[in-house]
């Protein structure tokens, strides 16, 4: 009576084979790499052209300048305080709208760029933009 031969038999394979695993694999990537071509150009469908050029309309720039004694500057020229809502509207009214460039010199009491913002808002200006100096 031996019973070690019996169980030697029956023992539970505990490793997968991967041998059929990679063979369906390999199956299934050639039938996509066959059948993804053919699906590409299922529908032909006349496109229209168009040019690939880029429309170059780029804004203008406005400067609108604060010097240190409060005095404004539309592009370097002088202006008068009540000159400027209607070069700002005038400015605004313009397709496309510029863009407003407002400098104010460090010494200028803050009152003077908060009422040229004002007025830039009140006659319709989108872009508002602060220029300063990158410290050195």
């Amino acid at each position: 009576m031996s019973f070690g031969t019996q169980d030697e038999i029956d023992d539970v394979m505990n490793e997968i084979n991967m041998t059929p695993l990679v063979d369906v694999m390999l199956v299934l990537l050639i039938i996509f790499i066959i059948t993804v071509p053919v699906m590409k150009h299922a529908i032909n469908i006349d496109l229209p052209r168009a040019s690939n050029q880029r429309e170059e309309s780029r804004p203008e720039t406005v400067r609108l300048s604060v010097d240190a004694q409060g005095a404004y500057y539309w592009n370097e020229q002088r202006v008068d305080d009540s000159a400027l809502p209607d070069l700002l509207r005038e400015a605004s009214g313009r397709k496309p709208q510029p863009d407003l460039h407002i400098r104010g010199d460090k010494a200028v009491r803050y009152e003077r760029v908060a009422e040229a913002m004002a007025a830039a808002q009140r006659a319709g200006l989108k872009k508002i933009g602060f220029i300063t100096e990158p410290k050195r």
